[in-house]
């Protein structure tokens, strides 16, 4: 969610990823109403650039448009999460197909180190070590888009990349850790990556994704945010509480 490397943000750019990266990663609540003197204090833009970033968030389905009545982040529910899974696994999957075809020894060193961040951060998890949720999402993250790096379409990582946020956003509410069982999967993805196995690796991502899914939704966690949650206020500026940048 940082911006590219040596390019120079506007203020609205700016306002748009921190603002992005506070709903992904759930500092904003779903559901919770945005409003704009709020933000402001928050983020210390003007008003008119609040609302290009919101309306430019409010096209990517993350925060709703309400009229007159402002702007709320997009709330969760159980069919969404599904819908969203969905989406994320018919673009994950085919660029599975294409990326192992394609990736070369350079991307299989780049699925073998991010798997191995990973793998590290969930043995200290299910140690029982508290680590920080986001900066397993994190190598989470980076390992799928490393499965798909090879694909050979721009278009496709920068799709997959929106869907699969939209995913992290239900994973971060819920903050959950499947615990062996994923990491089992995980492990399995990296040997059908290095084996050039496609169609394996598309039956893991299935069963990966959707037990995910399941679990969430059998965990009721989604269930405390079905109500609106209150209006954002003045408050202290997010980047003094460790904003991902």
């Amino acid at each position: 969610m940082a911006p590219p490397n040596g390019s120079v943000e506007t203020p609205g750019e700016a306002a748009y990823r921190r603002i992005r990266a506070d709903v992904v990663l759930g500092r904003l609540a779903p559901g919770r109403k945005l409003g704009l003197d709020g933000l402001r204090a928050i983020y210390g833009v003007a008003i008119g650039t609040l609302r290009e970033a919101l309306f430019r968030l409010a096209s990517e389905g993350l925060v709703e448009a309400e009229g007159q009545r402002g702007f709320a982040v997009a709330p969760v529910s159980a069919e969404d999460f599904r819908e969203v899974a969905e989406l994320r696994l018919l673009l994950e999957c085919h660029a599975v197909s294409a990326s192992f075809a394609a990736g070369d020894l350079d991307w299989e060193g780049g699925v073998v180190a991010a798997h191995h961040k990973l793998a590290t951060l969930e043995r200290r998890l299910l140690a029982g070590d508290p680590a920080d949720a986001a900066q397993w999402k994190r190598y989470d993250r980076e390992f799928h888009q490393a499965l798909i790096a090879a694909c050979g379409s721009e278009t496709l990582l920068e799709t997959y990349a929106a869907a699969y946020d939209r995913f992290l956003r239900y994973q971060m509410v819920a903050v959950v850790f499947r615990g062996a069982i994923a990491a089992q999967q995980h492990a399995a993805l990296l040997d059908a990556a290095l084996a050039r196995d496609a169609p394996g690796a598309q039956r893991i991502l299935r069963e990966h994704v959707e037990g995910c899914v399941e679990h969430v939704v059998q965990a009721g966690t989604l269930a405390p945010f079905a109500a609106r949650a209150p209006a954002v206020q003045h408050v202290a500026p997010l980047r003094a509480r460790g904003v991902a940048r």
